[in-house]
């Protein structure tokens, strides 16, 4: 799973660095600026950082990545519009942080 989650950390990472330069957003008066520069560089550090330290790091990046893209999401959805991109990464955030954690309860009930 580890495997899997440094992955999508460079995939949610990376793309949405690139997303403030497809979309215009690198300005100081994007609200999401710092938010997003954070979340790009606390998933792509996960991802390569030492496997002892690479469960921890992938939840704790995942959490703040969850938190900024649903952010995002609800911004567009208060204007009517849906954000794709932002969904799928709040998505991919969840779901692969809640995997890990799943596994983590496997592994302190001896299951793996």
């Amino acid at each position: 799973m580890i495997k899997v989650g440094r992955v999508v950390a460079v995939v949610v990472g990376v793309a949405t660095f690139v997303f403030l330069f497809i979309r215009g957003n690198w300005q100081a008066d994007n609200l999401f600026l710092v938010p997003d520069l954070i979340l790009s560089a606390g998933l792509v550090a996960a991802a390569v950082v030492p496997r002892p330290w690479a469960r921890t790091a992938l939840l704790l990046g995942f959490g703040i990545g969850a938190g900024v893209l649903m952010t995002s999401v609800s911004s567009y959805a208060v204007r009517g519009e849906i954000g794709f991109a932002s969904l799928a990464g709040a998505v991919a955030c969840a779901a692969v942080g809640t995997l890990l954690l799943q596994r983590d309860r496997e592994v302190v009930r001896g299951r793996a």
